[in-house]
């Protein structure tokens, strides 16, 4: 195993995304100790590891897989014991978050990385109230973890320049794909473009444009496609033709300018909200929740190989 992947990493929160990063930590070989102290915590997340064991198999295994080197204890403390990396994955809350990292920081050495797996909330808060804060990070995923490479490395104010790197070698050490946000921004990068799209979406729905349906289909059979190879500044440099980006905003940016204009600023309403949970309860058509999540997980191991062969 690289030095740079640490042998046993505490998993701290086991909902979804807590679970699945265990899964895929020990998909890499790694020993993972779980923790979370809400009831039914343990069962649900050797479920969620053996749920999500065939795709991880057909993703390939590291040297020392195996799911029977997942312990849990509802003791914080005898969960981190002997960890060399920490995964935070507690509710989105700070005030919950700057407490239960006070208390990692009290129970860890000094050079073991703190990591949040926060999908929006500053780093700079929750370390606050640490003794260590140089070994606070963002180590955000997107969801869910044992699947989606990105995850988006993000430091406080007190975080030294060496934790970030140290992250990002150790992500990008268990094959997944790390970016560097430089400055700290609610949501960080990716939820803010997810959102932006999200709000749009809404809007569309909620004014009767089109359904809900179409809304994910123009997405999906749309942008979606090129978005699964490279994001939308790159493909807009494409769009530019033979020259490029430069084209593209010497030509388009007049009447990308008016399609911004029009675009919706509403925040969600309980009258929009309530539009959109009757378009995608019709568009789920029956499917459950878990049966959706299946298709997903097995459509995303599909692209994934893929991009490995048109990366």
């Amino acid at each position: 195993m690289s030095e740079s992947i640490p042998s046993r990493i505490a998993v701290v929160g086991c909902g979804t995304v807590g679970a699945s990063w265990a899964a895929y930590f020990l998909s890499r070989g790694i020993e993972v100790s779980a923790t979370d102290p809400g009831p039914g915590a343990e069962a649900l997340l050797h479920r969620m590891v053996e749920q999500a064991w065939p795709v991880l198999e057909q993703l390939g295994l590291a040297e020392g897989a195996d799911p029977s080197r997942l312990s849990f204890s509802d003791d914080l403390a005898v969960a981190l014991d002997g960890a060399e990396f920490v995964q935070e994955s507690s509710p989105e809350r700070e005030d919950l978050k700057i407490e239960l990292f006070a208390k990692l920081d009290g129970l860890t050495a000094p050079e073991v990385i703190l990591a949040s797996s926060t999908s929006g909330l500053l780093m700079t808060r929750i370390q606050s109230r640490c003794v260590s804060p140089e070994r606070c990070v963002t180590g955000h995923p997107f969801n869910p973890p044992h699947l989606m490479p990105l995850v988006e490395v993000v430091g406080g104010e007190q975080t030294s320049a060496a934790t970030v790197d140290r992250a990002m070698e150790f992500y990008r050490s268990i094959g997944k794909f790390p970016i560097h946000i430089r400055t700290e921004v609610i949501a960080h990068v990716a939820n803010r473009l997810q959102a932006a799209v999200f709000r749009e979406a809404i809007h569309l729905v909620a004014s009767g444009v089109a359904s809900a349906a179409d809304v994910d289909a123009a997405v999906a059979y749309g942008p979606g496609l090129r978005w699964a190879l490279m994001g939308p500044l790159l493909t807009f440099h494409l769009a530019g033709g033979e020259g490029g980006i430069e084209h593209f905003m010497d030509h388009l940016s007049e009447a990308n300018n008016i399609w911004f204009a029009d675009l919706s600023e509403d925040l969600i309403t309980e009258e929009s909200a309530a539009a959109v949970v009757r378009g995608v309860t019709e568009e789920a058509a029956g499917r459950s929740v878990g049966e959706l999540a299946a298709r997903r997980d097995a459509f995303l191991a599909d692209l994934l190989e893929l991009r490995k062969r048109r990366p």
